[in-house]
């Protein structure tokens, strides 16, 4: 056989080889994609299960009065204001 034609083969087998080997990955890459995602939602679900209040609860109904303003203000009993 001559030399080129040999070359030829052993490229053109090479290409397949590689062809099939990326496409192999391709496949097993969107399969590891897709089962990583769902793992993930597994683990945030399993996670926060009874760890967050309910949507029905409100959390700011008994709020203390941290309002420094209600309790230090100087001009909160004059009657009329001074600055009219």
């Amino acid at each position: 056989m001559d030399k080129k034609i040999i070359i030829i083969i052993i490229s053109t087998v090479v290409l397949l080889i590689v062809l099939a080997g990326g496409y192999f990955y391709w496949i097993n890459l969107k399969k590891s994609k897709i089962n990583n995602l769902n793992t993930a939602e597994d683990i945030t679900n399993s996670a926060t299960k009874g760890v967050l209040p309910s949507l029905q609860t409100n959390p700011l109904e008994e709020k203390p009065n941290v309002n420094p303003v209600d309790r230090a203000n100087p001009i909160k009993n004059v009657k009329t204001n001074p600055f009219e």
